[in-house]
């Protein structure tokens, strides 16, 4: 028997890819406001790559909604090993000397 855990946020955007399919080609429009020393920031990176604005924010959106997708994880194990990460989980090790080390150290920010 193999159990299957999935965040909500993955659920969620599998639900919209599944329910609302979009013809290929198909185009929309998205309306930003935003503030001008944004614009401009936008617009000198968009540049410096020799591309639109539009072009830009559209790689840098896709881009960016890719990595957030590919960072939600599926796990899928058979049952004697879903009860062992349950446990490692719900049971930490107790904590080394190395680690009561680095959580008394000030971060360097």
């Amino acid at each position: 028997m193999s159990r299957t855990r999935t965040s909500q946020s993955a659920r969620l955007a599998a639900a919209s890819v599944t329910k609302a399919p979009v013809a290929p080609g198909t185009r929309g429009n998205i309306n930003l406001r935003i503030e001008t020393n944004t614009r401009q920031l936008i617009d000198e990176a968009a540049a410096v790559l020799g591309k639109t604005r539009t072009e830009f924010m559209i790689e840098s959106a896709r881009r960016e909604a890719i990595d957030v997708l590919l960072d939600q994880r599926l796990f899928s194990l058979d049952s004697d090993r879903y009860d062992a990460f349950l446990k490692a989980l719900d049971d930490p090790p107790i904590p080394g000397p190395k680690l009561r080390a680095l959580l008394r150290r000030a971060p360097a920010w």
